[in-house]
């Protein structure tokens, strides 16, 4: 449901899952060069792994040394980039790791700092973002890092707008018996940014009207498999034939669990449509892959409306998304992640004759995260 939750949000590992767990905050946006028009999807995330485990300097499980050592990666990275453009040119993550003494965190609403001698402050607030990240070729070519080398800056307000909130599903009885593998609320499916952004010395100023901004927060004791994200506040509508400012839509996957054993993946989606919100909790999906492109086609259906979304991504517009899990070790299938995902979504309300189309909406701008079975 359409539910802001600062205590969710806030929320901090507790118990095992501090020894053997992760929390990530991601942010995405869309930013615009002025001399150019030119403009780029970028993403900015706090992602904290194992924190009761660690130490005057950050534990990097890929690091032979540690690895060497049977020891679990325990730290605070700071991970900024963009995604490639259309052309596939231009596309890269860039990492920064601190020790979990580090950081500074308050509790609901959550404000995270970080303060670096060299870079200055890195700060996470539920309306404002600071930081920069610079990464030296000398420092990317450790693999223990997972890096590009580059430099980027940026200094943001956010609005969070619209929210999904997942309910008991994500709750903290459903996270004391581990019922998921990976736990989410999205607290801001729909945001405005507003500031700039400085990537390589290139400045990209970031306007709320044009950000189709984007956060939320995951956590648990791994990544999930599938991994599946799709959200999209870039809506135009077949009825009117104009934007819709007040419109999103987000899905997200979760993997339910009994007892050990993992259950059938299940899709949330969530929409806002002209003052609307609609949210659905059981949804049918597939999956194709070509040699270009991930597309995939979702039906959902609550008492009242039935939504259908087709949706898709352009694989050199994609990265590989770069991340060990708890325990220090890394899938061999790539996360492929983008911003310019593509699709349409058919909204239709059920009435007592069949259904009625209300609207049927062309998506760009998609941000779009995948990892298969």
């Amino acid at each position: 449901m359409n539910l802001s939750d600062l205590a969710r949000n806030s929320h901090m590992l507790r118990g095992s899952l501090s020894k053997r767990g992760y929390m990530r905050w991601w942010h995405s946006f869309l930013g615009v060069r002025p001399e150019t028009g030119e403009s780029r999807v970028f993403f900015v995330e706090f992602f904290v792994v194992n924190p009761d485990l660690g130490r005057s300097r950050p534990i990097l499980g890929q690091h032979p040394y540690f690895k060497k050592r049977g020891m679990r990666p325990s730290y605070v990275m700071v991970k900024a980039g963009v995604f490639p453009d259309a052309d596939g040119e231009g596309g890269r993550q860039l990492h920064a790791f601190y020790p979990i003494s580090a950081l500074q965190a308050t509790g609901s609403p959550l404000v995270m700092q970080i303060e670096d001698a060299q870079k200055g402050r890195l700060l996470y607030s539920e309306d404002r973002i600071v930081g920069a990240v610079e990464v030296s070729r000398k420092e990317a070519r450790h693999r223990s890092r997972m890096t590009d080398a580059g430099v980027m800056e940026w200094d943001m307000k956010v609005q969070k707008l619209v929210s999904c909130h997942t309910g008991s599903l994500c709750g903290r009885l459903a996270e004391m018996f581990r019922r998921l593998d990976s736990f989410w609320h999205g607290e801001g499916i729909r945001s405005l940014f507003q500031g700039s952004v400085t990537l390589d010395g290139v400045l990209y100023e970031v306007t709320p009207e044009t950000s189709y901004g984007y956060a939320d927060k995951h956590w648990g004791r791994r990544f999930n498999r599938p991994w599946f994200q799709f959200a999209c506040g870039k809506l135009v509508s077949g009825r009117s034939d104009k934007e819709l400012r007040h419109c999103v839509v987000a899905l997200n996957c979760l993997r339910p669990r009994f007892l050990f054993f993992p259950l059938r993946p299940r899709l949330m989606l969530q929409m806002t449509y002209m003052g609307e919100d609609f949210q659905f909790a059981r949804c049918k999906w597939e999956t194709k892959e070509t040699g270009k492109r991930f597309v995939w086609h979702v039906l959902a259906q609550n008492k009242n409306v039935v939504v259908k979304l087709s949706g898709s991504c352009a694989k050199r517009e994609m990265l590989h998304l770069q991340y060990e899990d708890p325990d220090g070790d890394k899938e061999d299938a790539p996360l492929w992640g983008g911003g310019g995902g593509i699709g349409t979504l058919q909204l239709f309300r059920k009435t007592s004759g069949g259904r009625e189309c209300m609207d049927t909406l062309k998506l760009s701008d998609a941000l779009c995260i995948y990892r298969g079975v």
